[in-house]
């Protein structure tokens, strides 16, 4: 069960005054992972708790508390049919509430969580589970300087924060744990960082109304999709998307995704099990996607909607390698070394089922710029790749005001053209950002669905039409601006303006004439 609004705005409220209170000295952007972390931790050990007493309550023991058991009861066997269902282990001693009930009274708390969480970690070693709980604590750096000079005021601070986290109402009425607050609180929690982090943050964020509108794009007439995919996946909530469109039930096979940062690729993993989707149907892999794709075993994808990084560099035609690479052979040359974005774009098309749709939030430059870009443009327009070009409004996203665009892409298209559709104008103002509504997005797919010429906003334009232009992609080349400025009658303004000019030598007459009897009277 989803929590209310209200429940929502409150948690919202006491997520910002933690972020503001505890971080003192350090960064925003630096201090989410150790807010991020400990609700991480809090989450698998109340999930990892709720498990246990659900199976023994189940088998008749009514009264029994996993967190009340001391750690000698459990035994090899049942430990380890534990990490086989739940991916990880965590004895009572070490549940987040055990741990919060003598923290501040613990003055060696710092190597008691350092050792908590490398016991977690460990537990999945050797298991099906080990890759993706491998380094979820690594950002929690309990000896951090940045904490405090000192262990004793570092503690105090872990001690404020364990609190703070312990504080949150992310209960049901019921008193269970509630996965969709979890999730809501570090959704939250990854906004706000990113809103106050700049480029920095918004790199690795992309707002949760644009994550929706990319993946309905890809979504239209189904209900299932096999598996999701993110080559740039940053912290996830793109990915998490069909998640929470379809039902985590409905995408079948999983989530799969790659990120460089290894910060932001612990944090998309702790994503996933703060969202509850299950160890055996996620995978993200840490690694340079265009160069060192982790993924090769897994495609194609169904589903994949990312937002790439805009205009980085990559190693190019430096590395001879990749020019028959089987993602980027096919259009005969290869994106420019400064500028990767057309390299992600086949990348996603390579990877991309038969059956499925690919979503790219793309720097608007790749669509008209010359040289190799037009090139491999030229590829996507006469192969029939390009499905539509939608150009949004600008400063949706985190640090950069640019006014991106969506580009889809299918194998199997209806027809041989392409659609443009003007979306510049669909947004709310918000403070100083612009924001997409859900009306906004409605609106955009309804032009998108219907696939027709609409005036000022959509335009079906065929092939040819597009290599007249020398397969330039921007939305403003097929799609009319509608002139907002007053319209003036002519005929009507002319009349006015002789009428005026009567007016005035009546005028001009009755002057001279007062003018003359003055003079007449000296």
């Amino acid at each position: 069960m989803a929590p209310s609004n209200a429940q929502r705005d409150e948690l919202h409220k006491t997520i910002w005054k933690i972020a503001n209170d505890l971080r003192g000295s350090i960064d925003g952007w630096d201090f989410k992972q150790y807010v991020l972390g400990t609700l991480f931790y809090r989450y698998i050990s109340e999930d990892f708790n709720a498990y246990i007493n659900k199976g023994e309550i189940e088998a008749g023991s009514e009264d029994f508390n996993y967190a009340d058991i001391s750690d000698d009861m459990i035994d090899d066997a049942t430990r380890e049919d534990l990490i086989r269902e739940k991916g990880y282990f965590i004895y009572p001693s070490q549940l987040f509430s055990n741990v919060v009930k003598t923290a501040d009274k613990n003055e060696n708390l710092n190597e008691t969580l350092s050792g908590i969480f490398a016991s977690i970690e460990g537990s999945a070693s050797g298991t099906d589970s080990e890759e993706d709980m491998k380094g979820l604590f690594s950002d929690f750096n309990v000896n951090d300087t940045k904490l405090g000079g000192s262990v004793s005021e570092r503690n105090k601070l872990l001690v404020k924060l364990l609190n703070a986290v312990a504080g949150m109402q992310l209960a049901d009425e019921y008193g269970k744990n509630n996965i969709d607050a979890f999730g809501d609180a570090y959704e939250y929690l990854m906004s706000m960082y990113a809103a106050n982090a700049g480029k920095s943050g918004g790199e690795y964020y992309t707002p949760q109304e644009v994550s929706r509108l990319l993946t309905l794009l890809t979504l239209v007439g189904k209900t299932s999709v096999n598996k999701v995919y993110d080559p740039c996946c940053g912290s996830g909530s793109l990915l998490l998307q069909a998640a929470k469109i379809l039902g985590r039930e409905n995408v079948e096979v999983g989530f799969f995704g790659q990120e460089k940062n290894p910060t932001t690729y612990n944090l998309c993993r702790i994503n996933m099990w703060l969202h509850d989707i299950g160890y055996d149907k996620f995978d993200i892999a840490r690694g340079d996607t265009l160069t060192d794709p982790m993924h090769w075993d897994d495609q194609p994808f169904e589903c994949i909607v990312t937002n790439m990084p805009y205009s980085i560099p990559w190693e190019g035609d430096d590395n001879p390698i990749l020019i028959n690479d089987e993602r980027f052979a096919p259009a005969g040359v290869l994106a420019p070394k400064s500028k990767a974005d057309l390299a992600f774009v086949m990348h996603c098309l390579s990877w991309l089922a038969p059956n499925g749709a690919a979503a790219i939030v793309c720097f608007p430059g790749i669509m008209y710029r010359g040289g190799a870009e037009k090139k491999i443009r030229k590829y996507l327009v006469d192969n029939n790749y390009i499905e539509s070009i939608i150009q949004l409004p600008d400063n949706l996203f985190f640090g950069t005001s640019i006014a991106t665009c969506i580009m889809t892409l299918r194998k199997s298209k209806p027809d041989s053209g392409i659609l443009f559709i003007d979306a510049s104008k669909e947004f709310i103002k918000v403070t100083n950002d612009n924001k997409l509504t859900e009306e906004n997005i409605q609106n955009i797919l309804k032009l998108y669905t219907d696939r027709q010429d609409k005036e000022y906003l959509a335009k079906l334009v065929d092939r040819d039409k597009i290599a007249e232009e020398d397969y330039n992609l921007s939305v403003s080349t097929y799609v009319e601006k509608e002139d907002t400025r007053e319209k003036i009658d002519i005929v009507k303004l002319n009349a006015e303006i002789r009428e005026i000019v009567a007016r005035e030598q009546v005028l001009r007459d009755e002057i001279d004439k007062i003018i003359a009897e003055i003079e007449g009277e000296q």
